[in-house]
């Protein structure tokens, strides 16, 4: 076979956001206003994302990391708090529990599912655990109900569109956590966003994004300290008509995975899934394959990109020591997530696929 280099125009890429002539409109127009930030554009761009996720309130921050972290401040959680964080993650959510001075307590990860094992989060809970971070990873809805039943925060990082229990995630804990990076079914370049259906937390958040002033004084009072963690019109007019079109971005990526999956079927690899009647958010396509950093090497060689899934914590220096984490350790080094966005071809997924096929079968 010839060898592809991972650069050039005949790479298949791993992620390619949706954007085009109706982001450029909206973006025109916040030029044209001379209001780059705090303007109509956030409004507008939060208020479609709630309504996406069914809940009263959205607040826009400047990225997923931001909307975690003031997650965790609006619940008051800091020093002698603990706070259930799974072990294979990406860093974000358990860095924002130790930024607020809480103790991120990893949780084990079922290998299969990926998402926090809830046996091992059971074992875990102590009198000091305060809250539940849990990950909807890759866009696989988590089972919040078999978690210890404390205030659960929501990274939905990847799971916009995603539904549990035929409601949205999201709008499942007190608090859910939306990315916006290029890697997302949505994206504004950088940014996040805070769901709630709470009106106190809501404005707690709005407070704490914008250097602690008080939205429902008018910005008269600054009751505490805070964040410039806002999101401007610029990069919100960019979200909007995607988050407008969002169904239709989400059945490209189902009709995507659907193709992998038909191609798939038959190489011994470990396919992502849901449980019955869940929706998957589709934020990465990611197998589970042995020799996994051997067959990315193979693929990337073919012009492929691809990456590892995200990373187990325990194996990171400002988390080691707190294992063993035996699920964890299996899907980080067996997850491998391949290209993935609505631009994909039929050829293009012919072409990963087939590459799979030989490398998987050549061992």
């Amino acid at each position: 076979m010839v060898s592809r280099p991972e650069t050039g125009t005949d790479v298949v890429r791993l992620a390619s956001p949706d954007v085009g002539e109706a982001e450029l409109a909206e973006i025109r127009e916040v030029l044209e206003s001379g209001q780059l930030t705090m303007g109509p554009k956030v409004e507008e761009f939060e208020s479609l994302l709630a309504q996406a996720v069914g809940v009263e309130y959205a607040a826009a921050v400047s990225s997923g990391t931001a909307a975690l972290h003031l997650a965790v401040l609006a619940l008051g959680l800091g020093p002698g708090d603990e706070v259930l964080v799974p072990a294979y993650t990406f860093p974000a959510t358990g860095n924002v529990v130790a930024l607020c001075g809480a103790t991120p307590v990893l949780v084990d990860v079922d290998p299969v599912t990926m998402n926090m094992d809830a046996a091992d989060a059971a074992r875990r809970t102590t009198a000091q655990t305060k809250a539940v971070l849990a990950v909807h990873l890759f866009g696989r809805p988590a089972p919040l109900e078999d978690y210890p039943q404390l205030p659960m925060i929501e990274d939905a990082a990847g799971a916009l569109g995603a539904t549990h229990g035929g409601r949205p995630c999201g709008s499942l804990g007190v608090l859910g956590c939306f990315s916006f990076h290029p890697r997302k079914i949505v994206t504004t370049g950088e940014g996040g966003a805070v769901s709630t259906n709470d009106a106190a937390l809501a404005e707690t958040v709005r407070s704490l994004r914008h250097h602690g002033w008080l939205p429902s004084t008018s910005y008269d009072d600054m009751p505490r300290p805070a964040f410039n963690y806002r999101l401007s019109d610029v990069l919100c007019a960019l979200g909007i008509p995607q988050l407008r079109r969002l169904a239709e971005l989400h059945a490209a990526y189902e009709r995507i995975a659907a193709g992998y999956g038909e191609r798939l079927a038959g190489l011994d690899v470990v396919l992502p899934s849901t449980e019955p009647g869940d929706r998957h958010g589709w934020q990465a396509y990611v197998i589970q394959v042995d020799r996994r950093d051997e067959v990315m090497v193979g693929l990337r060689a073919q012009g492929i990109q691809c990456q590892i899934g995200t990373y187990a914590l325990h194996r990171l220096g400002a988390y080691r020591d707190q294992g063993p984490f035996p699920g964890a350790d299996a899907a980080f080094e067996r997850a491998l997530a391949l290209p993935l966005h609505q631009r994909l071809t039929e050829g293009e997924l012919d072409r990963v696929a087939e590459a799979l096929d030989k490398l998987v079968s050549n061992h």
